[in-house]
């Protein structure tokens, strides 16, 4: 049995008929929903958590035959016009949740306000990511990504180590692939 509103006597009726989007479509007008997210003031570090959370929600009204774009309407100007919507309610949510509220305790709060002013949070959370990224790699592909830091070349760090110049710069580049890969898949 399906809810009705508040003081209605039958379901309203759906003035055209569902459709099903597929995820490709979806996924194709992420840039969209990410410019709401930025206009809207979601923090960087929270705009892939909201993104994604957008995305599903999409997804699982298209599942539920929510999706009724009139036929008349150019169908990409229709979905993204109906995804507008879901961003933008998505986005107030968010950004009313007392998690975006919250307040951060400190022991001595006014020690904050003596330190540098280059104290970045941001960059605190993406360095932490990239440390968690990193102790997920093999041993061996994390010293090849030490390795840039070296003052010495690649050339004298493979040599050192007694193998082909050419095996190191591979072995840097299958380390960065791999910590990209990790690093987008956080992200995401």
């Amino acid at each position: 049995m399906k809810r009705l509103r508040k003081g209605a006597k039958s379901p309203p009726a759906a003035r055209h008929p569902s459709q099903r989007p597929t995820t490709a479509e979806i996924l194709a007008e992420r840039s969209m929903i990410l410019a709401v997210l930025i206009a809207s003031g979601v923090p960087q570090r929270d705009r892939a958590d909201v993104e994604q959370g957008i995305i599903v929600g999409a997804w699982r009204s298209v599942e539920r035959g929510m999706y009724r774009p009139d036929p008349a309407d150019e169908p990409r100007k229709a979905l993204r016009r109906w995804l507008w919507g879901i961003a933008w309610r998505k986005t107030g949510h968010y950004l009313g949740s007392a998690y975006v509220r919250r307040t951060v305790l400190n022991a001595q709060p006014f020690g904050l306000l003596r330190e540098p002013a280059g104290l970045n949070l941001e960059a605190q959370f993406q360095a932490r990511e990239v440390l968690e990224a990193l102790a997920d790699l093999p041993d061996w592909q994390v010293e090849a990504l030490l390795s840039v830091d070296d003052p010495e070349s690649l050339v004298a760090y493979a040599k050192r180590r007694g193998m082909n110049p050419s095996t190191a710069a591979s072995r840097l580049r299958i380390a960065r692939e791999a910590l990209a890969l990790r690093l987008h898949r956080w992200r995401r």
